[in-house]
């Protein structure tokens, strides 16, 4: 792999690995939390309509120690109420946007709008001063990002992106062989997150001429990144298997091409109990990693010569107990905020994986 890529992994989710995988990795420190009582994070939410909304709230009201949920934002009347006494929501203060944005002492603001109205979303509380939990994907303009970035940059305030397989511990592991050079050079990376949806969810998502690649392959395109790299060149291969019932690009495929190597990644919304079959497939001239499935993670390591603990061959690894699918995201936000450490990932990751999104959904990135 190139030596760009592998610093970066070296740098990304080296704390919270290190913790997790220390016994794996000889030589890691572990990391003793702090004991100390710690002021709380005066927090909220803006938005309650992406896929992600309710998990997320659900996951900063379980860290009650580390954040105060302050309000909720919902504009929509008729949704608010059909929320207000859901087990999520029950008992929070709902407010309106310019209430939550000037209450006394807040912090972070977690932007989980439709994804049309994510960036605007996010301009208005960087404004205001804010760190924000930006969820996925960075909306359909990566100038308009850009421009999100830049000042928050100008401000030192984090924009934490919501991309679900960051603090998953099979991609801590993949994070942690690649960055020590146990696959060699990476020369193919292939991956699939697929499922199947009703026709109310075909509707909406079609809404969005980015389709799966958009909504679903954008996670996996943030891992591939991570992994090679901004890509060279992305071509994509869009399908749509119903064009009678809906205009949705159901059924795509984008091929990212490297100096050395190229990647592959897969999204459909037509594939049945597609959960099963997501899957992250690393190969270098030394080693192979596969996660399948990627929820509850199962990895597979493949090796030329011993490496670690491990010996040469093949060998399921054993992994930590995944918590909930966002708890690493809001542990980590709650270090950074305090100072305690430096973002896991760069502004230029995150825009290096905006324009391979746009590119991979056959989007313009003008």
């Amino acid at each position: 792999m190139r030596e760009q890529p592998r610093r970066e992994f070296l740098r990304i989710l080296g704390a919270s690995s290190a913790i997790s995988l220390g016994t794996i990795f000889p030589g890691t420190k572990t990391v003793q939390a702090s004991q100390a009582r710690k002021k709380k994070i005066k927090c909220g939410q803006i938005g309650t309509r992406h896929a992600h909304a309710s998990g997320k709230m659900a996951t900063m009201r379980k860290f009650s120690d580390d954040y105060q949920v302050v309000g909720i934002v919902e504009p929509d009347a008729e949704r608010r109420k059909s929320l207000e006494k859901s087990a999520t929501y029950q008992g929070l203060q709902w407010m309106t946007e310019q209430e939550l944005l000037n209450s006394p002492g807040l912090q972070m603001v977690a932007v989980e709008t439709e994804v049309r109205k994510l960036l605007p979303t996010a301009q208005r509380c960087i404004d205001a001063g804010l760190h924000i939990h930006l969820d996925k994907p960075a909306g359909e303009s990566l100038p308009q990002f850009q421009k999100v970035l830049s000042a928050a940059t100008s401000k030192q305030r984090v924009v934490q992106m919501g991309y679900m397989f960051r603090y998953n511990p099979a991609f801590q592991f993949l994070s942690q062989a690649v960055g020590q050079g146990w696959l060699g050079d990476i020369f193919e990376t292939h991956a699939v997150i697929s499922k199947t949806v009703g026709a109310s969810t075909r509707r909406q998502l079609a809404a969005y001429p980015g389709g799966s690649m958009f909504e679903l392959g954008c996670h996996l395109i943030d891992a591939v990144v991570a992994t090679l790299g901004k890509p060279d060149q992305v071509t994509p291969y869009i399908r749509r298997t119903r064009p009678a019932q809906d205009s949705l690009a159901d059924n795509q495929l984008a091929v990212f091409e490297y100096p050395r190597a190229t990647a592959t990644v897969r999204s459909a919304l037509v594939e049945v109990n597609g959960g099963r079959r997501r899957q992250m497939v690393v190969c270098g001239d030394q080693g192979t990693i596969v996660i399948r499935p990627l929820e509850p993670p199962q990895l597979s390591l493949t090796l030329a010569k011993p490496q670690g603990k491990f010996s040469a061959g093949t060998h399921p690894v054993s992994l930590r107990k995944p918590g909930g699918r966002y708890d690493g995201d809001f542990m980590d936000l709650a270090q950074i905020i305090r100072g305690e450490k430096s973002p896991d990932y760069s502004v230029q990751h995150d825009l290096a994986v905006q324009e391979a999104v746009l590119r991979a959904s056959g989007l313009s990135t003008q």
